[in-house]
């Protein structure tokens, strides 16, 4: 899948949306209790954030930082045996607050810190996102394929 990059230029020095906005997923992802990597989302819809979420343990539950990681102790590569992982995706995250708070998300935009597994791509078609904005690249060529073919427009941010 070819990806078209965002390059906007600032005006008085205000960053664009699509800065401002990628920046919050990088605030958000600090958020993060993966040992792994951490990733931030922000749903956003006419220029609003909707929900934002970021990758680690469902409510309630202990951390991976207390419990350990079970994919790292088994080698396990990125991309790989999702359900041998004790935490949502950042994406899914974004998507259980809206719902959660009764908003609707769909024809919103998704800016995310990496591109999305094929699990939420699978969550991003249904919920009727129409756009994914990425910070960057993840190894999951299904997602993407299943993006392409669903009409989820997908844009790399380049700084």
């Amino acid at each position: 899948m070819e990806l078209n990059s965002i390059e906007e230029p600032e005006v008085d020095d205000r960053p664009s949306w699509d800065q401002y906005f990628m920046e919050l997923t990088s605030v958000v992802a600090k958020r993060s209790t993966c040992l792994r990597r951490k990733v931030g989302a922000l749903l956003v819809k006419e220029g609003r954030v909707l929900a934002t979420g970021y990758n680690g343990a469902p409510s309630g539950l202990k951390h991976c930082s207390e419990t350990g990681c079970i994919r790292e102790e088994r080698n396990i590569p990125s991309g790989q045996r999702h359900e041998l992982c004790r935490g949502l995706h950042a994406e899914q995250n974004a998507i259980i607050q809206a719902a959660l708070h009764g908003t609707s998300i769909d024809g919103a935009t998704l800016y995310c810190t990496h591109q999305p597994c094929v699990v939420c791509a699978k969550m991003i078609i249904n919920a009727g996102i129409d756009e994914i904005i990425i910070g960057g690249s993840y190894p999951d060529e299904l997602s993407a394929s299943m993006l392409e073919e669903a009409g989820v427009g997908v844009k790399r941010f380049n700084k």
